[in-house]
């Protein structure tokens, strides 16, 4: 299965969630060093908790289902302190 098949076989695992609360993840790239690349939208975007939605749930599903992937982050993701 190809690394991006993978990586979005793990999104779905956790899709469910994000979209009960009015969001979604889409897969923007995956760079030559295995770093996913994704974009939160709907509420995801400007939600208060997405910084902990990214590292806690998004993150963490991609990183236990595809061993392979060294980092994943949100390009339109600013921490909120």
């Amino acid at each position: 299965m190809e690394l991006r098949e993978q990586v979005e076989q793990a999104l779905e695992t956790i899709r469910p969630y994000l979209k009960a609360d009015g969001g979604d993840v889409a897969i923007e790239e995956i760079t030559p060093d295995n770093v996913v690349k994704l974009k939160l939208l709907g509420n995801c975007g400007s939600c208060k908790m997405s910084f902990m939605t990214m590292k806690a749930g998004i993150e963490q599903a991609i990183m236990k289902a595809v061993p392979q992937i060294t980092a994943v982050e949100a390009i339109n993701l600013t921490e909120s302190v």
